[in-house]
């Protein structure tokens, strides 16, 4: 996230024109007893890390769009599936395609998070989700002004040097080396607005197809 959040305040993408993240995976939610009966699950304990990172790297979305479903043969558990279209007007395609009930092997599991722009493209592959919690390793690709796709050297994963960062941002925020937080508190609550808003989008239900004569 550090990597793509360079490569946007540098430009080197250009400006940005699409956002997606797709996740397919089998997530093992029976290893977090505490979540059975939790009346929302997946945007809330999962997919608020693509939202938080979402705003981070493109500012705030407009409104959301979003579907997220409990699977039938989890009965014990609520929304374990999910879709979601952040609103940046004509700006900015954003969408999540989130699916952690995917019973077949890894043949055909995506996990990524891809920005693209008008000058480049970055992909950045979350190898954690394809087998949780060891996975296989993180990478970042880009492709800048039309050229092939490159490799980024990268060290650590999504998960858990993620909490690395903010963690060490922290601290010397507390001993007065760095000037400001890279999460305050507000700018968590206003990913917490984004994750209560997906759910008031998913109650509200979708917009009837017109009959036609």
């Amino acid at each position: 996230m550090l990597a793509l959040r360079q490569l946007v305040d540098e430009r080197r993408l250009g400006e940005i024109t699409d956002i997606e993240v797709r996740i397919v995976d089998r997530q093992p939610w029976e290893q977090w007893s505490f979540l059975a009966g939790a009346p929302r699950l997946e945007v809330l304990y999962h997919s608020i890390h693509y939202l938080d990172a979402i705003r981070w790297l493109a500012g705030e979305p407009g409104g959301v769009h979003c579907l997220a479903l409990p699977h039938p043969a989890l009965g014990e558990l609520s929304d374990t599936r999910s879709s979601i279209i952040l609103d940046y007007g004509d700006r900015i395609r954003c969408s999540l395609m989130l699916n952690h009930v995917h019973r077949q092997d890894a043949t055909h599991r995506p996990s990524f998070f891809k920005i693209e722009g008008i000058a480049g493209a970055a992909l950045a592959t979350l190898g954690v989700n394809l087998e949780y919690p060891t996975g296989s390793p993180d990478s970042l690709e880009v492709a800048l002004d039309g050229g092939a796709w490159e490799k980024v050297p990268m060290r650590g994963s999504w998960f858990t040097e993620a909490f690395e960062g903010p963690m060490s941002n922290l601290q010397r925020f507390v001993g007065g080396e760095d000037a400001a937080l890279v999460s305050p508190v507000d700018d968590a609550i206003r990913t917490m607005a984004l994750v209560e808003a997906c759910y008031l989008s998913s109650e509200g239900g979708s917009t009837p197809v017109p009959g036609v004569r």
